[in-house]
């Protein structure tokens, strides 16, 4: 996959992210209600993103409910923290 810095970016808060970034919404199951039909492909799909450069994933807690903040959790468990990363969660930012 080609990557993608040459998106440019923008500063969200005091974090500069690329423009280009990944939709979670469609993690989710059919109707993004419920875990989806291949855990382990909805894993690899973040895995790629975040191997590719992305750095912003758009997600809340309302699709599956609560799955696909799951599967990001699971995902990126074994990436390291990076300074300055958020978890945005019904409007309240966590660091």
């Amino acid at each position: 996959m080609p990557s993608i810095d040459k998106s440019g970016t923008y500063k969200l808060g005091d974090r500069s992210v690329h423009r280009l970034g990944y939709g979670a919404m469609q993690l989710a199951g059919p109707h993004v209600f419920g875990p989806p039909k291949d855990h382990d492909a909805a894993i690899a799909v973040l895995r790629e993103a975040v191997a590719s450069g992305v750095n912003h994933i758009d997600t809340s807690d309302y699709y599956g409910p609560y799955v696909t903040n799951q599967l990001i959790r699971e995902a990126l468990a074994p990436y390291p923290q990076r300074p300055g990363h958020r978890h945005q969660d019904r409007g309240t930012a966590r660091q």
